[in-house]
Parts: C-alpha cells; sequence; structure tokens
C-alpha cells in the first residue's frame, strides 16, 4: 500500500506542475499594459475614465484598475501601481462621476486561493475515490484478483448445532472436524492427521448451508465463507488468483475453515468446452486442486464445500487427499422431522394451540426436507394471522402443508361447468386408483381448486419414509398415473392436453424400470451409461447396446404403459359408480380429504372394496441396503397428479 501510495503521489505532482505551467503560458499569451501615473491622470482630467478599482496588494501598495470610456492605445482597461490612492483623484473621480471602488481586503492570497482552490478540490476527489476503491477490497477497482470470501465474525455466528437437526450422523462428522480444530494433539498422538477436505452432498434444502453455519458458530476459529461462482468473472485469470489469494487468507489465520458455497459452479467436469468462459473456469478449478494439493496437513486449513450436483463433479476434486470425505445430508426421517418442527416453532416463538400435535405433522411430510418443513411452518403462521387468530391451529398447519405440496389456490380462476366436471373425473380416476390399489401411496387430498398452472391436484403421501421401492410399486405408481386419462376416456371418450404430465411421468418411470433397475421382461440389464461430459454441465448417453435391443426396450417400455392404462381402464370400469360419485362430490365440494374419499368409497361400492390402509411402523427404523435398493426420487413429496395442466397450446382453456 506505500508503494502505491508513493507512485500515484508523483504523478498527481506532475499533473500540479502541468497546470500550473499551463496556467502561466495563458497568462504570457495574453499580457496586459501597464498604465503610468501620468496618463492616469491625464485621462483622468480627460473624463476619459468609465469606472475605477483600487486595492491593496501589499502593504503600502495598492494597484489601480482604470477602465475607459475609449480605447487606449487599443486597451480597454491598464491598471498600475502605487504607494497611495490621493486625496484629489477621489475628488476628481466624484466631480467627473466616475464609478470608483476601493477594495482593502482581497489580498494576494484571497486570489491565488481562488485560482487553486477548483484544481485542489478535483484533485483530492479524484485521490479520495481512487483510494477509496483501492481500499475498499473486493469489488473495487484494482482487486480483480482478490478473493470475495468473507470471514465471519463472532457476532454473525448466530447458528449452532442445537438448531440443526434431523443430519445425526452428519453432525457428529462435522462435530469430530470441530474437536480436531481446537485440541488436534488428542488425534494426532496416534498417527491420525487432520483431513483436507470436507464434501456436504445432499438434495436442495436438505441444511447442508445450515450445517456449515454452523461449524462457523461451533468453531472458535476463523471462518471463510465463499460462493462457487464468486471466483470466475469475464477477466481471464481472475479465478485462478482469486483461489491463490483465498487459500494466502486461510494460511495467514491457520487454523481455519474455507467453505466454498455450491462448487460445482467452479468444480465441474473437465471435458470439450467450448468458448473462453469454460476455459476460464477450467483455469480456476485446476489452481483450486493445485491449492489443495498444495496444503501442509499439519497447517489447520480445512476445506468444506457443499453441493447438490455431485455427479458433475471432477473426479481430480473428489478423490481422497482433497475432499477426504463426502459427508451425506439427507432429507430427514420422521423423528429428525418432528425435531425440525420443534426447532422453527421455537425460533420463531410460533404460539400454538393446544390441538397442534407436532408427531401428527412429522408422520404427515415423509419426503419433506428441512427448508420444506421451514416454509410450512412459516406459512402456518402467516395463514393464522391473516385469520385474526392469536394461535396457530392444527387447521393452519394443514393448510401449510397442502401449500408446501400443490401450491397456493388461485380461487380467483373460475371454470366452466363443463371445464370443472372434466377436471373432476380426471381427479377422480386418479383417485379411485390409487385407493383400490394396496401398493400405491395412500391419497392424502384431492382437488379441483386451481394451484399454480394446475387445474387440479390429487396428492398421495407414503405412509412412512421409504428407502427403496420394488416393482410391485412402480406398476401400481404408473397405473394411477394412467387413471385420469382413463376415467375421461370412459366417461367422454375423448382425451385433452390435461394428461401430459401424467403420461411424461409414467413414460419416464417405465424407461427406468426397464433401463436402469432390471424390473422388466428383459432381465436383469441395464441400457445405456454415462460417457462423456459436454460444456462440463451434463452427461450424454452412451449407447452399449445394437438397433435391434433399442427396439426391444421400446416395445418394453410400451408395454409397460400400455397395460398399466389398460388394468386402470378396467379397474374404473368395474367401479364406475364410484367414480360418478367421487366426480360428483368434487364438482359440489371441490376438495375431498382422505376420510371422505374413504366414505364415499365405502358408502357406494360397499365397505368390502377398501383395502385396509397401511399403519405406519414408527418404531422400526427403515432397512438401509444400498446395494440392493432403487433409489427413490429426490422429490417424493410431489403430487400424483398435476393435471389438467394449462398448457399454452390453449387445449386447456382459462376463463375469468
Amino acid at each position: 500500500m506505500n508503494g502505491l501510495l508513493k507512485q500515484y503521489s508523483l504523478w498527481i505532482v506532475v499533473i500540479l506542475v502541468v497546470i500550473l505551467a499551463l496556467s502561466q503560458l495563458t497568462e504570457m499569451q495574453s499580457p496586459r499594459r501597464t498604465l503610468a501615473e501620468p496618463d492616469f491622470i491625464r485621462e483622468l482630467n480627460n473624463d476619459n475614465l468609465k469606472s475605477v478599482e483600487a486595492k491593496e496588494v501589499g502593504k503600502n501598495l495598492i494597484q489601480v484598475n482604470a477602465v475607459f470610456k475609449t480605447k487606449v492605445d487599443g486597451q480597454d482597461s491598464m491598471s498600475f501601481k502605487t504607494n497611495e490612492f490621493r486625496d484629489e483623484w477621489k475628488t476628481a473621480l466624484q466631480t467627473f462621476k466616475v464609478d470608483y471602488r476601493f477594495n482593502v481586503d482581497n489580498t494576494v492570497w484571497q486570489d491565488l486561493l481562488v485560482s487553486v482552490l477548483p484544481v485542489v478540490l478535483i484533485l483530492g476527489l479524484f485521490w479520495f475515490f481512487m483510494f477509496r476503491q483501492m481500499q475498499g477490497g473486493n469489488s473495487k477497482a484494482m482487486s480483480f484478483g482478490k478473493s470475495r470470501a468473507r470471514m465471519i465474525s463472532q457476532g454473525d455466528k448466530t447458528v449452532t448445532f442445537n438448531d440443526v437437526a434431523g443430519v445425526d450422523e452428519a453432525k457428529e462428522e462435522l462435530q469430530e472436524i470441530i474437536e480436531f480444530l481446537k485440541d488436534p494433539k488428542r488425534f494426532t498422538h496416534l498417527g491420525g492427521k487432520i483431513p483436507r477436505g470436507v464434501l456436504l452432498v445432499g438434495s436442495p434444502g436438505s441444511g447442508k448451508t445450515l450445517l456449515a453455519r454452523a461449524v462457523a458458530g461451533e468453531a472458535n476459529v476463523p471462518f471463510f465463507s465463499i460462493s462457487g461462482s464468486d471466483f470466475v468473472e469475464m477477466f481471464v485469470g481472475v479465478g485462478a488468483s482469486r483461489v491463490r489469494d483465498l487459500f494466502q487468507q486461510g494460511h495467514k489465520n491457520a487454523p481455519c475453515i474455507i467453505f466454498i458455497d455450491e462448487i460445482d459452479a467452479v468444480g465441474r467436469q473437465r471435458g470439450a468446452g467450448l468458448g473462453g468462459g469454460h476455459d476460464e473456469r477450467e483455469q480456476t478449478l485446476n489452481q483450486l486442486l493445485v491449492e489443495m494439493d498444495g496444503f501442509n496437513t499439519n497447517d489447520g486449513v480445512i476445506l468444506m464445500a457443499a453441493t447438490n450436483r455431485p455427479d458433475v463433479l471432477d473426479q481430480a476434486l473428489l478423490r481422497p487427499g482433497r475432499f477426504d470425505r463426502q459427508i451425506v445430508v439427507p432429507n430427514p426421517d420422521i423423528n429428525g422431522r418432528k425435531a425440525i418442527l420443534e426447532i422453527h416453532v421455537n425460533n420463531q416463538k410460533v404460539p400454538l394451540s393446544p390441538d397442534v400435535d407436532l408427531a401428527v405433522m412429522a408422520r404427515g411430510t415423509p419426503g419433506f426436507s428441512g427448508a420444506d418443513l421451514a416454509n410450512m411452518v412459516n406459512e402456518a403462521a402467516l395463514l393464522a394471522a391473516r385469520r385474526g387468530q392469536d394461535k396457530v391451529t392444527m387447521i393452519d398447519f394443514e393448510d401449510a402443508k397442502d401449500r408446501v405440496l400443490m401450491g397456493p389456490a388461485r380461487r380467483s380462476l373460475v371454470m366452466g361447468a363443463k371445464e370443472k366436471e372434466s377436471t373432476a373425473y380426471h381427479e377422480a380416476g386418479h383417485t379411485l386408483v390409487a385407493r383400490l390399489l394396496s401398493d400405491a401411496d395412500p391419497v392424502h387430498k384431492v382437488t379441483i381448486i386451481p394451484r399454480g398452472r394446475a387445474l387440479g391436484i390429487t396428492s398421495s403421501l407414503p405412509i412412512e419414509d421409504r428407502y427403496s421401492i420394488s416393482k410391485t410399486y412402480c406398476l401400481a405408481s404408473i397405473r394411477v398415473l394412467m387413471g385420469g386419462r382413463a376415467a375421461e376416456d370412459i366417461v367422454f371418450g375423448q382425451f385433452n392436453s390435461g394428461a401430459s404430465s401424467d403420461l411424461k411421468r409414467s413414460t419416464q418411470l417405465a424407461h427406468k424400470m426397464v433401463c436402469e433397475w432390471g424390473m422388466s421382461e428383459l432381465g436383469p440389464i441395464t441400457f445405456g451409461g454415462d460417457d462423456e461430459v459436454f460444456i462440463g454441465r451434463d452427461f450424454t448417453k452412451m449407447r452399449d447396446f445394437s438397433e435391434e435391443t433399442a427396439s426391444a426396450v421400446d416395445r418394453e417400455i410400451h408395454r409397460i404403459c400400455e397395460e398399466a392404462y389398460r388394468d386402470a381402464k378396467a379397474l374404473l370400469e368395474r367401479n364406475l359408480p364410484v367414480l360418478k360419485a367421487l366426480a360428483e362430490a368434487l364438482v359440489e365440494r371441490e376438495t375431498l380429504e382422505a376420510r371422505e374419499i374413504d366414505s364415499i368409497i365405502s358408502e357406494v361400492g360397499g365397505p368390502d372394496l377398501l383395502p385396509p390402509r397401511p399403519t405406519p411402523d414408527v418404531k422400526r427404523p427403515p432397512l438401509l441396503t444400498p446395494e440392493l435398493s432403487v433409489p427413490k426420487e429426490t422429490k417424493p413429496a410431489q403430487p400424483v397428479s398435476d393435471a389438467p395442466e394449462m398448457a399454452p397450446d390453449g387445449a386447456v382453456p382459462e376463463t375469468a
């Protein structure tokens, strides 16, 4: 910084000298002729003076500026200096009525101040803003290569592990990291080394960033936080420079923790990139790899990172020695959801009505992430305030859960009678098939009130957390998805575009059954695989099978979907009175809960028609068998149907 001050001080002095030289040159180019005192007396006696101004310019020295009525020697005005301004001159000026002024206070220093002050102010402002930008750091001029990491101060460390629930295993892993920083001898005396990097992996909203903030609150060491997108700029070399500066700060403040959020923005797989921007990102990644490998294992610097796309990260970044630990942050189970709800209720100081049972809410929200649960608590409080209540009731929580699951209701959208009837039969088809198939998820609620872009929604929730799915569950899910289209075919003899989402999801599920999970007649074989990376973003599919096999795969997917549609249609045809009763109830009430659905089916079709609802096994934790399990989609709390969807082609018209 001192070198910069000296350098810029020199330039400023040079600029000042140039400005003064130019001003003197201007004065020299326009010389002003001096008037002799006898000439002044002559012009005064000839009444040729228009105005006279006298001012002190020094001790016993007066400068007289005279303006003539007619030019003298081609000049409109002249000046001369004298020791005193005589009284007879004043009398003559009064006689000839000449405008006369005598200024005593205007000294040479004042003239100098008036002429130099604007220049000094301009240069001072330039100096101030230049060095303010230089000292401002991250986003200012001449600091493109500086890291934008923010050190979390003790006052900002408001989150601790007491504010984190539902991820006990991840908390234990991170707690060990903190203990290592606090007391490294406890581990090093047995030959252990401090981990170089910890990668938090989990779906969006599972609490990765919250865990990092809790680590910052628990660790009594400096904590640097930065986003992966803060490294790369439009300028070449900025990303690598910022990586170097970040780790230099880390080494200076060791022991410390560096946290990079959304590291996939800078750590994506290197591949056949196009354009300079991609090359710059690769340069940044290369520098990050070098810095992580260049750690001194005993300097106490730990790198933490979070991502929800571990599949796109470069393999060199994930190897041991860089990220020694990969901690999975899953969505919480029933006990974790209850603990999360309690934390948010207590932290937000939400007054609860006696009828609120958070254990029931936790059981009714399988698949919800921590962010979903936080949003649900907030929505329940807002609904209670909107309704003018003093406390939040169970009804508020149920309505908030529906808002999180299905979106806010659009009651201002008025559907015509025919459109409303078609939507009711579509949703009734989903509902009836889902309720009559014991392998499908139980129906939580069905509504024909428009929510978001959907005109109607059938929402199903698993009775307990599911970590793997079976072939019977997949087939049952496809039948449920086909139930809406089948109901329209039975009642109206035609289809509309509202079933497009159902068809897409059923086809995707059938494709995974055939190509990934070996749940088809083609046998326990997978077809296709991840091959190359395109622009560091997505994986292209490698085709490792023949055209004949591809045709067999297509036929198998088609067969699964066709059979599921026929089964759903046959089931609805056998129970057509129940389908009509459900549709009529939906037209009348617009929303049906699970108990109302069971009541209608039992009343019209008889109590023996309903299979028993499964009961949750809360005491027994689900068995995790990753090598045999089929991974469930990351959005298990999605509605069964969001159809008919308001398509842009106008197939489902929207009426005001």
